[in-house]
């Protein structure tokens, strides 16, 4: 040993057991990243005072589900080479991950697939039983990240919403109508006046539930009718964006636009002149999910974390405050739900049309490469205004 790697190393040998007491009380340290927006202030507050000093609860920000796949991407990478490797109370990278994430149900299939994440032991929750199968079923993977009855859990749901149509109140109550279904946005009153996602599982999806088929249809050239029906579509969008689409409903340039319920419940909420509707035939689901980063287990903390956020009044003060609803809301009985929401239809949506709606399961190859031909074709042998590019906008990476 180096005289100077001593001398730093003998002064810190001696400081060592007090270090790693230290380093003790750091077990009982839940941290989560939460996608901002996704869970209210009260609900971040009270969890502390539930758990009292037996966890020290290190709640952190992210601004995009983008931002939450490159951390687990980061957590997963070698540390660098360090002069300090040799201390004994030095402690790996892997340590400095948190315990919980949110992560979207879109990005469920990459994470495991890139071994990002590990399986969540859910079971033995007070409250697992009672998350509908539907959502239980949506966790369910393969260890390619597939959905599979019989795979294992890879996310705890907490928050789910909608796409929407969002519309000018008072352009519809000239024409005498209100938009009602995805077959309305054909209208020919509407031409040139939509926004549409910069999306092509969402555009492309519609379009399948407009024509009586599933968002996730993996085989699209069996649908001779499809491509007809999205030129003409797009002869109706002025615009296509995933972050921009609700600026010129604002400013009167359009008339409606399709978005994310996350996008358009606080802005229906400041602007009594829109209003949204969710479509009667169904549209698309997404869902915001706890997951657990490879390489560390799931501490008794981050059980409690996840258990607490399907806790009846947990669930309603999410899906009162947050712009998603809580699955857990779906199977409660109606007088333990906050009346605010029950007389909400677009957070809390009537059980046919949720039935009639879909989260957007992972392609094959084979469709995922007939939905991008299309899309492009659509998008690039037409009059398009728009910036062509292919992007999930909340959901990341086609496909």
């Amino acid at each position: 040993m180096k005289r100077r790697s001593f001398l730093i190393g003998g002064g810190m040998l001696a400081l060592a057991p007090g270090l790693a007491a230290c380093g003790m009380q750091g077990e009982n340290r839940l941290q989560i990243q939460f996608l901002k927006g996704s869970l209210p202030n009260q609900i971040i507050e009270e969890f502390p005072r539930r758990v009292g000093t037996a966890i020290d609860f290190d709640p952190k920000v992210v601004e995009q589900l983008k931002e939450v796949m490159e951390n687990l991407q980061a957590f997963q990478q070698p540390p660098a080479p360090s002069n300090w490797d040799w201390l004994p109370f030095r402690q790996n990278s892997s340590a400095k991950s948190p315990d919980l994430l949110t992560l979207g149900d879109s990005w469920l299939q990459e994470a495991i697939a890139q071994k990002l994440i590990a399986p969540l032991p859910l079971a033995d929750l007070p409250l697992w039983s009672k998350l509908p199968q539907r959502w239980q079923d949506l966790v369910r993977r393969n260890s390619q990240g597939i959905p599979a009855t019989n795979g294992q859990v890879w996310g705890a749901p907490y928050r789910w919403g909608t796409t929407m149509i969002a519309y000018d109140v008072d352009r519809f109550a000239e024409l005498g109508w209100v938009p009602q279904d995805w077959g309305d946005l054909w209208k020919p009153e509407l031409r040139g006046k939509i926004s549409l996602l910069d999306q092509p599982r969402e555009v492309i999806g519609l379009t399948l539930k407009k024509l009586g088929h599933s968002y996730n249809n993996q085989e699209l050239t069996k649908i001779p009718e499809l491509k007809p029906e999205l030129q003409a579509l797009h002869q109706q969008a002025k615009l296509y964006s995933n972050d921009r689409y609700l600026q010129p409903l604002i400013l009167r340039d359009t008339w409606a636009a399709v978005g994310w319920s996350t996008d358009l419940l606080p802005l229906i909420k400041r602007n009594p002149r829109l209003a949204a509707v969710i479509p009667k035939s169904g549209t698309a689901l997404w869902a915001d999910l706890w997951v657990h980063p490879q390489g560390r287990d799931l501490s008794a903390g981050a059980k409690s974390w996840i258990n607490f956020c399907w806790e009846a009044t947990t669930a309603n003060r999410l899906s009162l405050l947050s712009n998603g609803t809580s699955p857990m809301v779906m199977e409660m009985n109606r007088n333990e739900i906050f009346p605010d929401l029950l007389t909400n239809p677009l957070i809390l949506p009537p059980e046919e049309l949720v039935k009639r709606s879909e989260f957007l399961e992972p392609l094959t190859t084979t469709a995922a490469a007939e939905y991008l031909a299309l899309w492009q074709e659509i998008r690039t042998t037409q009059n398009d205004n728009s910036q062509y590019r292919i992007s999930r906008g909340r959901y990341g990476a086609f496909p």
